[in-house]
């Protein structure tokens, strides 16, 4: 085998140090907050010196952009990877889109927390709202499927995504603060709940019947 040349090395450990920033950023903005993570901060989770951050990032709110921008990116391939199976209605995809991302949720809480995060959306640059932007057209697509089946109710696909996604980041946070595990049963009833906050009305069965109108009373 050929030894690596010093050049490849540094490559590699020039990539190893900035993957090792992107996950302290991820942590601390998650936890303590963007403002409250100061580039210090951020170095010393990293295990190196402050300096360093600016040989891979032009500044704290460029740190912010990339892990919004990788948790935006990787949940819309999850998605994606989801709604290209279409054996399956739209509620299995999207109990399926959420069991993945709640399942993340406990392994990675930090970057469960990153991909329903607007809390810092004004140091949000283009590419990371684009980027965002196709996190949720990737859902709506989903929904408008179902919708298109008659599965989910009348309306705008966006506006039942919406609801959706909030249910969702609603069980994110939960799981994330370890304040359910997914062998919890509400997550699971948290699943079903934002399925029926957009699913169309089941039809009548063939044995109802509107209530007869009361008589008229006598004069």
């Amino acid at each position: 085998m050929t030894a690596p040349t010093p050049a490849t090395t540094g490559r590699r450990d020039g990539e190893g140090t900035r993957q090792k920033l992107l996950r302290a950023a991820l942590e601390l903005f998650t936890g303590e907050g963007f403002l409250a993570s100061t580039t210090p901060l951020i170095a010393q989770r990293a295990g190196v010196a402050e300096g360093t951050i600016y040989r891979h990032f032009s500044s704290k709110e460029h740190l912010l952009n990339e892990v919004f921008r990788g948790t935006q990116r990787w949940a819309t391939g999850v998605v994606k990877e989801v709604d290209a199976d279409r054996s399956l209605r739209a509620r299995e995809r999207l109990d399926r889109i959420a069991r993945r991302f709640v399942e993340t949720a406990e392994r990675d809480p930090a970057g469960a927390r990153m991909l329903f995060r607007r809390r810092d959306e004004q140091y949000l640059d283009p590419p990371s709202r684009d980027a965002a932007r196709e996190f949720r057209d990737a859902v709506q697509q989903v929904v408008a499927a179902g919708k298109a089946d008659g599965m989910v109710r009348a309306g705008p696909a966006e506006l039942w995504t919406s609801v959706w996604l909030v249910v969702l980041a609603f069980v994110i946070e939960r799981v994330s603060s370890r304040e359910w595990t997914l062998e919890q049963p509400q997550v699971g009833q948290a699943i079903d709940a934002a399925w029926s906050a957009i699913a169309a009305p089941a039809p009548p069965g063939p044995g109802s019947m509107s209530s007869p109108e009361a008589p008229a009373a006598e004069a």
